[in-house]
């Protein structure tokens, strides 16, 4: 069990400025997020995409983004639970919440800030009949527990940057490993595509491209083979004991629609003095939350999420005065960033 002050699930700009905000105030954070690295939408949609609207910064990627904020909130060692999704939250009593990951790993906060983007980023399923029978048995959309893997015969689908890191990670692991990809081009880092060809060379991996799977086979759940169909030539039925998917991600609220929120189509309304949501002490900021003449912009998130610290500080302390200090001159502010005198 981790204790901490605030959970922020998401860590994208918002989520992550969220730490910085809770760190001024002397506020401890932990960070989950679903994808295997942080920056969100800005590292796994656009990470070369110009950015031209952060205050003081002319032009910047989302990439270069993220690593800006990451090195700003260096001060505070928020814990960072990257590749795993939230999927309890609900209060343990008046002050505390119970929060828990789809890896079992399990928070009590004084608060939660939820700075999920537009959504939990959900991965696309593999669509072929039967597919639901072997989901979190013998198929798989990610990975917790590699050592699941060894001595097995595995199959990855995909062709990004997920699928290909996997296959050099599992390389050593898994008894066989068969990559298959419906093209012969490959959207991961150019260093990752030679280690796999490498290993390909090496016979370590076999590799089909320009092929999808179209059946799966086996019985009550365990995996015996797939049917893989090239674009030219006949059917092969490959034989598997467990598969991979890596087909991208597509964001979808996900378990937040379970969790007692109240809830405006894909997005969580909010009041706009705290940024809490119908539930006191969940608060939502950025793409995530609803508001009367809200904007989705990153600049509007990092000012919510300014508000919502403050707020949350007040929900711990409530018998002391939140006061406005200001990091130009404050000693108490130079300390939390570690300022030297």
């Amino acid at each position: 069990m981790i204790n901490t002050d605030v959970v922020v699930i998401g860590a994208g700009p918002c989520g992550l400025f969220q730490v910085f905000e809770l760190g001024l105030l002397g506020l401890k954070a932990e960070v989950v997020d679903s994808i295997r690295q942080p920056g969100g939408q800005c590292t796994e949609l656009y990470p070369d995409k110009p950015i031209y609207d952060i205050p003081g910064i002319p032009v910047c990627t989302g990439e270069e983004l993220t690593q800006s904020l990451l090195k700003q909130i260096e001060p505070f060692h928020c814990g960072m639970h990257l590749g795993e999704e939230v999927t309890v939250v609900r209060a343990n009593d008046a002050d505390t919440f119970h929060v828990e990951t789809d890896a079992g790993k399990q928070f009590t906060a004084k608060a939660v800030v939820i700075a999920g983007g537009v959504g939990s980023f959900q991965p696309r399923q593999l669509r072929v009949p039967d597919i639901e029978t072997y989901e979190g048995k013998s198929v798989h959309y990610r990975v917790s527990k590699p050592a699941i893997f060894s001595g097995r015969n595995l199959v990855i689908l995909g062709g990004g940057d997920s699928a290909l890191d996997w296959v050099v990670a599992l390389a050593g692991i898994a008894k066989k490993i068969t990559l298959v990809h419906r093209r012969d081009e490959y959207r991961a880092a150019p260093a990752t595509v030679e280690k796999m060809r490498a290993l390909a060379r090496a016979g370590n991996v076999s590799v089909i491209e320009n092929a999808k799977a179209t059946a799966i086979h086996g019985d009550n759940g365990q995996l015996t083979s797939l049917t893989i169909q090239p674009k030219e030539g006949d059917a092969i039925d490959l034989p598997a004991d467990a598969v991979l998917v890596f087909f991208g991600l597509a964001p979808k609220l996900g378990p937040i629609a379970e969790w007692g929120l109240d809830i405006n189509r894909k997005t969580i309304n909010v009041d706009t003095e705290k940024f809490e949501t119908n539930v006191p002490g969940i608060h939502a900021v950025g793409d995530i939350n609803f508001y009367p003449g809200k904007k989705k912009l990153i600049l509007c998130g990092f000012h919510e999420a300014a508000l919502a610290a403050f707020a949350i500080k007040q929900r711990i302390e409530p018998d002391k005065k939140v006061h406005v200090q200001y990091t130009t001159t404050s000693p108490i502010m130079h300390q939390r960033l570690g300022i030297p005198d």
